[in-house]
Parts: structure tokens; sequence; C-alpha cells
């Protein structure tokens, strides 16, 4: 039987001792100070938002492959009852493909 070396090594003998900070040295929520400085959603950005929302609820069926009012028609036919409010997003804007076209458009399928 061989026998062990007198000295054992430890587990900070092969990595560096990293000190932590007490918690009062640490800087308190960095994220939240950010987020507090940047400007409130606009009127479009909320929503393009919402119809985001709604491309990624899979109770109104897949989005792929069809206008997002074709797919609010789809789910009012299946009694899903879609928000009414999407409707109207996407006729105000029948121009405007980020509107009027699911999240999945750019894509291939």
């Amino acid at each position: 039987m061989s026998e062990m070396s007198s000295k054992h090594r430890l587990i900070t003998d092969s990595f560096k001792v990293v000190k932590r900070f007490k918690r009062e040295e640490r800087k308190e929520n960095p994220v939240k100070e950010r987020d507090s400085a940047s400007p409130p959603p606009s009127q479009r950005e909320r929503e393009l938002q919402h119809l985001r929302d709604f491309d990624l609820d899979w109770h109104y069926g897949p989005c792929t492959g069809i206008t997002r009012l074709q797919r609010w028609e789809r789910a009012e036919l299946r009694g899903l009852q879609p928000p009414r409010d999407i409707r109207h997003l996407v006729q105000n804007h029948p121009e405007d493909m980020e509107y009027t076209h699911c999240l999945w458009h750019d894509y291939p399928l």
C-alpha cells in the first residue's frame, strides 16, 4: 500500500479566494435605477406589445401563415371570444405590417 503524502491539499490551494461584499456595501438594485430613467413606452409600443401578447396566446389557435385579423376572425367563429380591441387595432392600421402580421411573419414556415 502506498503512503499518502504528509501534506493534505486544500481546495483553496488551487482556486483563488474571492471575497464577498457585505450587503450594505453592494449597490442596491442598479437595474431599477436604469429602468426609472427610461421614458415610458409610447402609445404605438403599448399597442404593438398588446398585439404580440395576442400572438403568443395559444388559446386562439396558431398564428403562423395568416394575418392577425384572419386569426381573430377564426377565433371568433369558433366561439373563443378574442379581445375586441385587437380587431380594432388591426383595422385602424391596415397598411402597417407591424399591426397586421403576426410576430412570426418574418420566419419561414
